[in-house]
């Protein structure tokens, strides 16, 4: 878990302004100063004539070894290979002895490995399997490997997208980061400007999130999730996709009356069990049992995040079979209806663990924006990412490892939105015309009518109606705001691509996860995740976002993840009796900010009024219109909260990295290198 660099020069001989592979090095080894959260322990650089590597660490396994950049080959060139590498892979032990099996004879009385980490492991895999070594790594990753024989780069990232990295080539080269600040250091040496993509603009104000592969910036881009790059010097990356999901349902056989949790005297595994409601609840515990196991191999404390959900509940009950020490965290606000302190609370103790609690006032709230911002790299306007900083800064005090529950409501069906097909259904009977006309009535609908939003959405198309959790602007307020607005960037800029890939059998709520596995996960929720923890120099595992986990969960039916009266029905049956009665049934809350009320009073009115009027985006944004709003917002009773969010997190973070205006204060990492 760390934060790694890269830069491969398009050519050797020295570049018309002078530059040399070691000129460029010492770039690097700069530029690796603006991740130096990422990994406070150690600092690292290694380059050859062509590629150079740089490295921050965050020592988790085999923390006395397993330095990077990592050397590592054959036994005919034990230095064939340089690794760089951020994640972690969670059955690498099995894969070593893999691999001795099948070619520790090639080594002699030479050892196949030097390291006890999971580094190697990636190495001598990709030497083995090549490419498709990424199918069988478990975990979160993005890595790099230079083979010095062939000269030539393979990059790849997780199948998820836990893991990030930025990528730019230019006339000078290629560089990726996992951080996108280091990456704007070196665009003079890849001869690239710095300009902005205002078509990634415009996705970003309509999804809160700026979508994979763009960033702001045009020049730079990221790698996308489930892919790998082969790269080599002055050619241009070379893409292929490894993984792509698919929920490809199997419906269940008729069950008996064997519960979920009956045992068995002889248990099947589970290719051999009937494909039955309670095997399938079986599969799923199992899978996650293993899944925690494995999450929880470290060298160093592993902790939890705990809400008042059944997702972080249910990892935390499961970790604690394997740290009967557990320490919990939580955050919360003191507004009520905006904390589920004493629910989490009151889990941690039905479970046994040790809980801790760290309060966010409206002060600490401002206060970090600029920070925050500063880590993301790119504009996330989602406040919870705000109380999720500030949980980690508390946990990092006490672990260097947290388990979380992120996914689970993108494989098992979690998001109340999922529900939404089963609303619309009666629209679905209606001829075309009809629809047509149901969606042009409800345009003459005034704003905040009862229904307004029904009646248009039951006139479109899934693939027109669903593009995310995001709802924010229409086309009418983003032209009032937007200096360049352009109606043909859409949404389905982002999302056609993506439906127009799935299986025509899948049904709706499989098609809207789909959609969510590669937009709103990996633009939203996995980048507030890794940033946030990564900050605080705080590695956060994700157990649901597991690759045996996916298979059990993409079989799920349609009636086993949606019910008239909740989601996540099948995790829920499955998880009876590991998640306390109190949780397994409560509706989902997450990380709840009083957006709303604060933008109405003392707490934010007078901050937000601030960014707008100091902001020098005044070619980019209408801010009179921008004021206008917020004046509206305070007015009421229209609830602009999320459109005002978004436009000033865009400001703040321009403010930042284009103006230079705003310097967050970004203190030295001083931790203790293991807890």
């Amino acid at each position: 878990m760390c934060g790694l660099l890269g830069f491969l020069t398009a050519q050797t001989a020295t570049t018309p302004d002078g530059r040399t592979v070691e000129t460029t090095a010492a770039q690097v080894y700069e530029a690796l100063h603006c991740q130096r959260h990422r990994g406070p322990d150690e600092k690292g650089t290694w380059n050859d004539d062509r590629m150079i590597f740089g490295f921050n660490r965050l020592s988790i396994i085999d923390i006395e070894h397993s330095h990077q950049p990592l050397r590592w080959g054959p036994p005919e060139n034990r230095q064939r290979y340089a690794l760089t590498f951020n994640g972690e892979i969670y059955n690498y032990l099995e894969l070593r002895e893999e691999l001795k099996a099948e070619h520790g004879a090639e080594f002699g009385e030479e050892p196949m490995f030097l390291t006890e980490g999971d580094s190697e492991a990636i190495a001598a895999a990709f030497h083995y399997w090549g490419a498709e070594a990424c199918k069988r790594l478990r975990g979160m990753f993005a890595f790099a490997i230079w083979d010095t024989e062939q000269d030539r780069l393979f990059i790849a990232r997780d199948p998820f997208g836990i893991k990030p990295l930025f990528l730019a080539t230019g006339p000078g080269g290629t560089a990726f980061a996992s951080e996108k600040k280091s990456l704007l250091e070196l665009l003079p040496a890849l001869e690239l400007s710095d300009e902005l993509d205002p078509r990634a603009l415009e996705h970003y104000t309509v999804l809160q999130y700026v979508p994979e592969p763009e960033t702001l910036h045009k020049n730079i881009r990221r790698l996308e999730s489930g892919c790998y790059a082969w790269i080599r010097p002055g050619v241009a990356p070379s893409f292929t996709r490894y993984f792509d999901p698919k929920f490809r349902v199997v419906p269940f056989a008729k069950d008996g009356e064997v519960t979920a949790h009956t045992p068995t005297t002889n248990p099947r595994p589970a290719t051999q069990r009937p494909n039955t409601a309670a095997n399938r609840y079986r599969e799923i515990a199992e899978a996650l049992e293993d899944s925690v196991a494995k999450h929880m191999r470290a060298d160093v404390t592993v902790g939890s995040f705990l809400s008042g959900g059944i997702d972080s509940t249910a990892i935390a009950a499961l970790a604690i079979r394997h740290n009967p020490n557990l320490l919990t965290f939580t955050s919360a606000f003191e507004r009520q209806g905006y904390s589920e302190a004493d629910v989490a609370a009151e889990t941690a103790e039905a479970i046994g663990a040790k809980h801790f609690i760290r309060m966010v006032s409206p002060e600490d709230f401002a206060g970090a924006i600029p920070e925050i911002v500063w880590y993301l790299d790119e504009p996330v306007a989602d406040p919870a990412l705000v109380p999720l900083y500030f949980v980690a800064k508390e946990a990092r005090k006490h672990v260097k490892v947290v388990l979380s529950g992120e996914g689970a409501d993108e494989l098992f069906g979690g998001y109340t939105i999922y529900r939404e097909p089963l609303s619309l259904k009666p629209f679905e009977y209606l001829p075309k015309g009809v629809r047509k006309l149901a969606g042009k009535l409800s345009d003459r609908i005034p704003e905040g009518t009862r229904g307004k939003s029904l009646l248009h959405r039951g006139s479109l198309t899934l693939e027109d109606r669903y593009y995310g959790n995001a709802r924010s602007f229409n086309d009418a307020q983003l032209r009032s705001v937007l200096r360049d607005f352009r109606p043909e960037w859409t949404h389905q800029d982002v999302t056609g691509p993506i439906y127009g890939v799935q299986d025509r059998g899948m049904d709706p709520v499989a098609r809207m996860q789909h959609l969510d596995l590669f937009t709103w996960l990996r633009g939203d929720i996995l980048v507030k995740a890794d940033k946030m923890t990564m900050a605080n120099s705080l590695e956060l595992r994700v157990p649901f976002l597991d690759n045996e986990v996916f298979k059990v969960a993409e079989k799920i039916p349609f009636e086993q993840k949606i019910t008239k009266d909740t989601t996540k029905y099948a995790l829920r049956q499955a998880l009876d009796g590991i998640v306390p009665p109190h949780v397994l049934n409560r509706a989902k809350l997450g990380f709840p900010v009083p957006l709303r009320h604060w933008l109405r009073g003392p707490e934010l009115f007078d901050w937000a009024r601030e960014q707008i009027t100091e902001s020098g985006t005044d070619h980019l944004l209408d801010k009179a219109a921008v004021m206008k709003m917020l004046e509206a917002h305070r007015a009421g009773p229209i609830d602009h909260s999320r459109r005002l969010w978004t436009l000033l997190i865009f400001m703040v973070w321009h403010g930042i990295f284009v103006e230079h205006r705003i310097k967050p204060d970004i203190q030295e990492p001083v931790y203790p290198v293991n807890l």
